[in-house]
């Protein structure tokens, strides 16, 4: 079809998801090559503000796979981003404190100090985001609120994204930076200024075994899942709206190779584990404590009620707690059409190779 993109560009957070995968094995690149489009990393960027894209959404072209803090912030900034997917990620999500703080559950968190970073420059502090409505969340299930807790307030200087090396597939994340995430807190608890922090993704179980620390909640195996609400749950799989506008069959065509990337995973779970660990900057090892069992098979994008409603939570936390300036609908956001047609792609390839003929994209 007659066309103007040269570039489509994606950048995925470093957790695991289906976009990270097809990326990984070639498939998104090998699936415009007849159309004569490039599809590259933001990475392969060395303009700071196309990088910065990953939290604004500005690059026009582009795909998002990840948390759902910089998207929601980029569409209630008036950004001309949509959704066309989410998938629930079950991933390492914890309220720590050290051995002797006498914090053995959520009900003993009433009067203790909290910490709380706070990055200094970003446009939208998701971790922070996510801290806030982690403790908000582990509260309120045992009848507490943020009002019978001290959060300790911890100004960080340093970016989240910051000097990494220009690569066409590569991440902008890379294992200096997920080392450091939590220093701040994991400080402000050693040295006894904080007595809990909050952690989620693939370094909590790494440092929950540095500090020797006690559990004081585990938010991903909560019974409520409501609770386990925050930035990866939902993910968010967004797309610059004048793709799906001008290029929906693109857009269906660049998801359909998503889809295929989830069934894969579901196949190769030892390969899986591997492209998980590479992602997330993490050992081998590492991967089955960060991401429990049930992540090969929630790499999937959907666009399921229960998901939606979670999508609906997250804004409206982020709204109340000042975290977006401006509400929306997250009806109005979503867009189904191109998850619906890559469904049918991806049925039609399947049929088509199961029947030993070649189907035209």
């Amino acid at each position: 079809m007659p066309h103007d993109l040269d570039i489509i560009w994606y950048t995925r957070c470093p957790v695991p998801t289906a976009s990270g995968i097809a990326i990984h094995n070639g498939w998104l690149e090998q699936e415009f090559e007849s159309d004569g489009i490039s599809v590259l990393s933001l990475c392969a960027s060395p303009d700071q503000s196309v990088r910065e894209s990953h939290f604004d959404h500005r690059q026009g072209d582009s795909f998002r796979h990840g948390g759902n803090a910089p998207p929601i912030w980029s569409r209630s900034e008036g950004n001309d981003v949509v959704v066309v997917g989410l998938t629930w990620l079950p991933q390492y999500q914890s309220l720590l404190t050290l051995p002797d703080s006498g914090i053995r559950s959520p009900a003993d968190l009433k009067g203790r100090r909290l910490a709380l970073p706070r990055r200094t420059h970003e446009k939208i502090d998701f971790w922070r985001a996510s801290a806030l409505q982690g403790y908000a969340q582990v509260l309120a299930s045992v009848g507490l609120t943020l009002d019978d807790v001290t959060l300790v307030d911890l100004p960080i200087d340093q970016p989240y994204i910051g000097k990494v090396a220009a690569s066409n597939t590569g991440a902008l994340f890379d294992a200096h930076q997920f080392a450091s995430s939590a220093r701040a807190e994991t400080f402000a608890l050693i040295r006894g200024e904080a007595d809990v922090l909050y952690n989620y993704g693939a370094a909590g179980p790494a440092l929950q075994e540095f500090l020797g620390a006690h559990v004081v909640a585990d938010i991903n195996h909560h019974p409520d899942r409501r609770v386990s609400i925050n930035n990866g749950t939902p993910n968010v799989l967004s797309v610059s709206g004048r793709l799906v506008r001008e290029y929906p069959e693109f857009v269906a065509r660049y998801l359909c190779q998503v889809l295929r990337a989830a069934q894969w995973a579901r196949a190769n779970r030892a390969a899986t584990q591997a492209i998980i660990a590479r992602e997330v900057s993490v050992a081998y090892e590492w991967v089955p404590e960060a991401f429990d069992d049930t992540v090969y098979q929630n790499l999937e994008p959907s666009l399921a009620p229960e998901l939606v409603r979670a999508l609906e939570v997250r804004k409206d936390f982020l709204y109340e707690h000042g975290f977006i300036r401006n509400d929306f609908s997250i009806a109005d956001w979503i867009v189904p059409g191109p998850l619906a047609r890559a469904r049918e792609l991806l049925q039609e390839r399947s049929l088509a190779e199961a029947g030993g003929t070649q189907v035209e994209a």
